[in-house]
């Protein structure tokens, strides 16, 4: 598999994309000592609602990507193409939670899922010869972040 090189304000933004999660991770384990900033509490004290809340704007978001993605293909990959895009988004929709491991555990399966997405839209060229590295980095911090969550 030919990846090509991450461009520099893709990999930027993509790892500034992990800041709420790996802050959310530090507020679970109880590692990160705040300084007196002026946030709102649900910044300081909740790392799993945190992890909930922006897992399930990125989730979505990232199932805007590959309908982008999806404007490059033609005929029936057209359709699955803009049919698969669709599934993060509904994925989070139909399956939020009853409770806070739920919720977390649905959005680690989400993004798992979204993953396997990103192989099939890089496996059709649809998306650019990069895009899985930056993908498969960022997945594993996320899903680790998620997990930090449900397992502590």
């Amino acid at each position: 598999m030919l990846l090509g090189r991450i461009p520099p304000a893709a990999l930027l933004l993509g790892l500034a994309g992990l800041i709420p999660f790996l802050w959310a991770a530090l507020l679970v384990l109880d590692l990160f000592a705040l300084p007196d900033w002026p946030l709102p509490a649900t910044l300081t004290t909740d790392g799993k609602l945190i992890m909930i809340r922006y897992g399930g704007i990125i989730l979505p978001f990232m199932a805007g990507v590959l309908w982008g993605f999806a404007t490059k293909a033609q005929g029936l990959q057209a359709a699955a193409a803009y049919a698969l895009s669709v599934l993060p988004a509904l994925w989070w929709f139909f399956m939020p939670g009853t409770g806070v491991n739920s919720a977390l555990t649905n959005l680690t399966t989400g993004f798992i899922g979204l993953l396997l997405l990103d192989y099939a839209f890089h496996r059709w060229e649809l998306a650019p010869a990069w895009w899985m590295a930056l993908r498969v980095q960022l997945t594993i911090i996320v899903v680790a972040c998620l997990c930090i969550g449900i397992f502590l």
